[in-house]
């Protein structure tokens, strides 16, 4: 079954009571059972619910997993994932990653005795420097945000093969559409749901797929029993969203291409990173693992004050000054300030998050009018 059909069609079948098309919103909080020990497969919607299940299936076969388990939000998605760990255990991740995952290992599992590595992944060898006896995890983000680095999945699964440790690819900035991080040896692959999956803005959410029913039954576990579990409407609105991801997806690459050579052109704009450029430092590996470069930018000016920043930034009319990305609509954002601001400064500038860095989420509008919006608003500067 090829993509575009998958999304449609995998793990979704019509009601079988009324033959609607559409997956049933199940909005119930339990199940009536025919007696003691007899159900039909369902006892209480923190457990199980039909319309999640549904989903699960949908995401397991777009990531190629065996397994998918979804969450309330990606950073809940993220919670269950470091559950499994215990005191003591090491986890090695990727140096340029969302400031929420970066705030939640640091701030909230390393106080309970999880020691965190973060390496420049680019370079596959920084890992194999880290690794000791007691590394559990490794934990990569590509691309990376807001830098738009570019991880070789491959070449660092490759380093942790044969040992006791499991890899987990946050693939939110890709989408399964352009990248499947199970195919390319990782063993759980991170979604938030709320960007490109869910693809409308309208709801917040995440999932985990696997690579073996081992880790499905301890994350389904863990799904019950700590209780972050996503509502029916949720599931719906995201699996709703799934039906047109290649399509959302592939126009907002094209929009995203034809920008970034526009901004690279531009003379207020001093560095552009995207992965599309043949100049990128891990261009060849973006072509080797995806499908297409994505449509996240990001871009520092040649006035490089926060000042001239904000003037950009408040003074786009179709980029609409937001956090989050995926949506159909147009993002622009301030790391810094925003979705990275949890990380300390001296952190951020080590990776190149410079004060002054602009991030762009580009939606599916006409790449023309996105353009000229652009130019009006680094007209300002």
């Amino acid at each position: 079954m090829k993509f575009g059909t998958k999304v449609i069609h995998a793990g979704i079948q019509p009601d079988p009571d009324t033959g609607a098309i559409m997956t049933p919103i199940y909005q119930t909080s339990t199940y009536v059972q025919d007696g003691l020990g007899r159900h039909k497969g369902f006892e209480y919607a923190r457990t199980q619910n039909p319309t999640r299940q549904v989903l699960e299936k949908n995401l397991a076969a777009l990531e190629n997993g065996v397994d998918a388990i979804c969450f309330g939000s990606g950073l809940a998605a993220q919670d269950a994932v470091l559950k499994l760990l215990n005191p003591g255990d090491e986890v090695i991740s990727t140096n340029d990653l969302y400031g929420g995952s970066y705030r939640q290992m640091v701030r909230v599992y390393a106080k309970y005795g999880i020691v965190f590595h973060f390496v420049d992944m680019q370079n596959p060898q920084n890992i194999a420097d880290k690794l000791t006896d007691k590394t559990r995890m490794l934990w990569i983000e590509t691309p990376t945000n807001p830098m738009l680095s570019i991880v070789d999945i491959k070449a660092c699964t490759d380093v942790v093969k044969g040992r006791n440790v499991i890899t987990v690819v946050d693939n939110t900035f890709a989408s399964p559409y352009l990248q499947n991080p199970i195919s390319l040896g990782a063993d759980i692959v991170l979604h938030s749901a709320t960007k490109y999956l869910g693809g409308h803005s309208d709801v917040i959410h995440g999932a985990l797929i696997v690579d073996s029913n081992e880790l499905a039954e301890k994350l389904h576990f863990i799904q019950n029993a700590c209780g972050a579990v996503p509502g029916p409407q949720d599931c719906f609105l995201v699996l709703r969203g799934i039906k047109t991801l290649h399509i959302r997806v592939q126009r907002a690459c094209e929009n995203a291409a034809k920008i970034g050579d526009y901004l690279l052109a531009h003379p207020k704009v001093s560095k552009v990173y995207y992965p599309g450029f043949a100049n990128h430092p891990n261009h060849e590996v973006a072509k080797k693992q995806m499908r297409m470069f994505g449509a996240m930018i990001s871009f520092d000016l040649v006035d490089d004050s926060e000042a001239a920043a904000k003037r950009v930034l408040e003074g786009t009319h179709y980029f609409s000054l937001a956090e989050s990305l995926g949506g159909v609509e147009s993002l622009i954002g301030h790391p810094a300030s925003m979705t990275h601001a949890s990380i300390p400064r001296e952190e951020r500038l080590k990776v190149g998050l410079t004060d002054s860095l602009i991030r762009l989420s580009v939606g599916i509008e006409d790449v023309e009018d996105l353009i000229q919006d652009l130019d009006q608003a680094l007209a300002k500067v």
